[in-house]
């Protein structure tokens, strides 16, 4: 959308807006809570900025909060989404405005279900809403596969099953650490967690400054962590060059530049933090190889530093995918990954598929 689109001026938004939708986007206004066009609305489908038409909400996060106004529980993707603090009325909120269009869309509070614990409460005035069926007429067909119910008895997604207790099972073995950044963590962690020899995957926070990392801090962008897997293995099943493929490959696109997909952010970065000499010299000539190779048509930007910590992330982030599997994220970024990788790579697969 970017470099398309361009705001109208304030007077062709005043002709082309209602007094309440000038308002509410234009002016920071409030619409009345109970008295607005989808805060009861239970139809599937997208909710785009009134504005720019950019997409913001999927009816599959949208959850009754009882409080009058259209509630969800995250953005269809953290990049379409700015926050900015608040402080009018007396009170410190965090507003919520579209990236494009500017429009202010309404607040989030961190009062909301898991597994974000967020609530995004927003103007019905800020929205249009797209139903499925109109969604390919509309110009957002690429968003139909976040209606598609994706389940793992269908035949089309296997998931490995639940990973070994590598922690009893495999105290006394020869393991071995990699930890890679490749936006956001719940695709990337849900990659490797089908590989054989694989042994763990945990989400987490790994390259910062701060000496702790939380969520909602490293989403700020002033700690420099990145959102991480760190991945313990068996060498004599699963060789760190082999794990270098499936993350340059598969796991995310080392080409795009502090994001990935629809995140925007440092915290997205794509990174290797590696663990000794030779896991830096390996990555070093596999990225090597793949630039003489031309399989990407931009340079490779995959980040190297050395680990210094890394932080596991909070509960609800852990194995997101597979609790979550029509999770509107994960149906629309994080399953076509699943979905490659069985077809590119079936003999590295895990056996108990």
């Amino acid at each position: 959308m970017e470099g398309e689109w361009e705001k109208p001026e304030d007077g062709t938004l005043r002709t082309q807006l209602s007094d309440m939708q000038y308002n509410v986007t234009q002016h920071e206004g409030t619409e009345p809570a109970y008295d607005n066009e989808f805060w009861d609305n239970h139809e599937e489908g997208l909710y785009v900025d009134i504005v720019s038409g950019e997409p913001l909400f999927s009816s599959k996060d949208k959850y009754d909060s009882r409080t009058g106004w259209p509630s969800f529980t995250q953005p269809l993707a953290d990049g379409n989404i700015v926050e900015v603090t608040d402080a009018s009325y007396g009170m410190v909120r965090t507003e919520v405005r579209s990236y494009y269009g500017d429009s202010h869309l309404g607040h989030v509070f961190p009062d909301g279900p898991e597994p974000t614990g967020l609530r995004y409460c927003i103007n019905s005035a800020s929205l249009r809403f797209i139903p499925v069926d109109a969604l390919k007429q509309e110009g957002y067909g690429a968003y139909l596969s976040l209606f598609k119910e994706f389940v793992t008895a269908d035949g089309k997604l296997h998931l490995r099953k639940e990973l070994p207790d590598w922690r009893s099972m495999y105290a006394a073995a020869d393991t071995r650490l990699a930890v890679f950044a490749g936006g956001c963590f719940w695709g990337v962690e849900a990659v490797f967690e089908q590989l054989q020899g694989v042994l763990s995957v945990e989400s987490g926070y790994a390259g910062g400054d701060a000496q702790d990392a939380t969520y909602h801090a490293v989403s700020s962008g002033v700690t420099g962590h990145a959102e991480s897997v760190r991945i313990i293995y068996d060498p004599t099943q699963i060789g760190y060059e082999t794990l270098l493929k499936v993350f340059f490959t598969v796991a995310h696109d080392p080409t795009q530049l502090n994001y990935q997909g629809p995140d925007q952010g440092r915290q997205y970065r794509s990174a290797i933090f590696y663990t000794d000499e030779t896991q830096r010299t390996a990555a070093l000539e596999y990225i090597g190889r793949l630039e003489k190779t031309k399989l990407y048509p931009e340079s490779i930007v995959t980040e190297l530093s050395s680990l210094e910590a890394f932080y596991p992330a909070e509960n609800y982030h852990q194995d997101f995918l597979r609790r979550n599997l029509n999770h509107s994220y994960i149906t629309y970024w994080d399953i076509p990954k699943l979905m490659e990788l069985q077809e590119k790579y079936p003999e590295l697969l895990a056996v108990n598929h």
